[in-house]
């Protein structure tokens, strides 16, 4: 018996269960694919009348998008296959971005201070070899999403929508003017179907075919008391050489009932890679000197463990009118983060706003719901760090400290450009001018650590990112443009024509980063 097993299996709800269910799913993912679900069909007969204007499959991000459109006045039933309820473990984000949920009348103040659950200050960067970071409020929030979802649930319902729980998605059968979803209990008829079933989603697993993830982030974790004081926090940390062809790094944050820590990796879909439970282990073996403790010192109370693909064909392109995949569905997430709760808030006001003026002006066919989910540069340029955090399966280490080198002398260079670019970073956003200021500054101070990245990323793969980091620049030149542009729209006589006027203005202005410097006044 491993110790991962001996220890989950102790725990309320033997976790061992689900750790073994999502090992089946990781291993899977390392093999040949199965065939693809057809879960989606088109027919050239029309539906008529639509008893409802959005069905979301998915409640458990759906419910932010579902309680905006509801308050709004749109016809919305959310399907869930399991009950609406939150996991006891928090979502940490930054103050600044709960501001969404006040904005859009989703919660009050008052309600909004309630969810919190913890907070914490200050956070940690760190790497062997090079001074720590110290950094405030930046994910230092620990919302309770037990609280959150259910008044969310709550505003829905008293909006007029309607929850189905414990059904599940079927398939969907799309017409001209609507679509059929079919459940295992019922059928709906809808103007447009929005897909909130994140990653493994059925519909997205017959869009994307056989195609592999081209990379996945492992993480493993407790949260558990026993541990000494500590208020503090870590967003990236690293104390290890490279292990197993991978860089381990470290998360953690002060919880209401102890302390969460994470450990987490990149790593490609290679049959080789290690199993789960192996990094489960990894984690125990490790954790006594990450936290200066014994492990059988600790009381823990929960255990935390999953595995998050990331495409760079993303966000993926359905090629279904009226269906629209959202959240961790749509591969919209960044590669470094695979933060479903924060990117799904970042765009909660666009894709509310977006789908509220689809639906008014009927843009509902492809090419129109394609503008909601738009090609993102500040996301793609983040494909190189997270290829340089990455071994190859087959690669050889001549140096195992290489990766934590790197990122030492990248962080010290955007702590030294300050909070400007520091910041940002560090909650997933990335600038043209803060990624330029951080790349001529390590090129600078650290020009034979930058030198080793060529061989090691390869020369496609640079120029490919050079691509992103170009279009990143034409993003931010195109951003205050694309405001003055959306403001002229509104007076436009064609509905259709401002729809589109509007999601371009849209995607330049996230594509570039630039919605970060409007929630960072908060």
């Amino acid at each position: 018996m491993s110790q991962s097993q001996d220890l989950l299996t102790q725990i309320p709800g033997n976790p061992w269960r689900g750790l073994q269910n999502a090992d089946r799913r990781w291993s899977q993912l390392r093999q040949t694919p199965p065939p693809s679900p057809q879960v989606v069909e088109e027919s050239p007969q029309p539906l008529g009348e639509c008893e409802w204007d959005v069905v979301i499959c998915g409640a458990t991000l759906g419910i932010l998008l579902g309680a905006s459109l509801a308050q709004r006045g749109w016809r919305v039933a959310i399907l869930e296959r399991g009950v609406l309820k939150g996991r006891d473990q928090e979502w940490n984000i930054s103050r600044s971005e709960l501001q969404t949920f006040v904005e859009l009348e989703l919660l009050t103040p008052e309600e909004l201070q309630t969810a919190i659950a913890s907070e914490y200050n200050p956070a940690r960067v760190a790497f062997p070899g090079s001074p720590e970071i110290w950094v405030q409020d930046i994910l230092n929030i620990g919302v309770d999403p037990v609280y959150l979802l259910d008044i969310l649930k709550q505003k829905f319902l008293a909006a007029g929508g309607t929850l189905l729980e414990q059904i599940s998605f079927q398939r969907a059968e799309i017409h001209p003017d609507g679509v059929r979803v079919t459940t295992d209990g019922q059928v709906l008829t809808t103007r447009l179907l929005l897909d909130a079933m994140g990653h493994f989603s059925p519909i997205i697993q017959q869009i994307r075919g056989p195609q592999r993830p081209d990379s996945v982030c492992l993480v493993v974790g407790t949260c558990a008391q026993g541990y000494p004081k500590n208020e503090t926090g870590d967003l990236f940390v690293s104390f290890t050489p490279i292990l197993n062809q991978c860089q381990y790094f470290w998360e953690a944050f002060p919880a209401r009932d102890g302390r969460t820590t994470y450990l987490f990796t990149y790593l490609d879909t290679h049959p080789d890679r290690f199993s789960l439970e192996f990094f489960f282990d990894e984690y125990l073996r490790l954790l006594p000197e990450y936290q200066q403790c014994q492990l059988d010192q600790l009381d823990i109370k929960r255990a935390l463990f999953g595995m998050f693909p990331s495409y760079r064909n993303s966000p993926v392109r359905s090629p279904f009118p009226r269906l629209l995949p959202i959240g961790d569905s749509s591969g919209s997430q960044s590669p470094l983060s695979f933060g479903g709760f924060g990117a799904m808030v970042r765009h909660l006001q666009r894709l509310t706003a977006g789908i509220s003026e689809a639906l008014t002006a009927d843009c509902l066919d492809r090419p129109s719901l394609a503008l909601l989910q738009p090609y993102q540069p500040n996301l793609s340029v983040t494909w190189l760090f997270q290829q340089t955090m990455t071994v190859g399966a087959n690669d050889r280490v001549s140096d195992d400290q290489a990766i934590n080198r790197l990122l030492g002398d990248v962080f010290q260079a955007m702590e030294g450009a300050g909070d400007e670019v520091l910041r940002p970073f560090l909650q997933d956003v990335v600038q043209f001018g803060s990624l330029s200021q951080a790349l001529f500054r390590t090129s600078i101070s650290s020009p034979l650590t930058v030198a080793k990245v060529v061989p090691q990323v390869g020369i496609p793969p640079l120029l490919n990112w050079l691509r992103h980091y170009l279009a990143l620049g034409g993003y931010q030149a195109l951003s205050p443009l694309g405001r003055a542009i959306a403001q002229w729209s509104r007076e436009s006589d064609n509905p259709q024509q401002g729809y589109q006027l509007r999601r371009w203005a849209d995607a330049w202005y996230y594509g570039s980063g630039n919605d970060y410097e409007e929630k960072s006044r908060f």
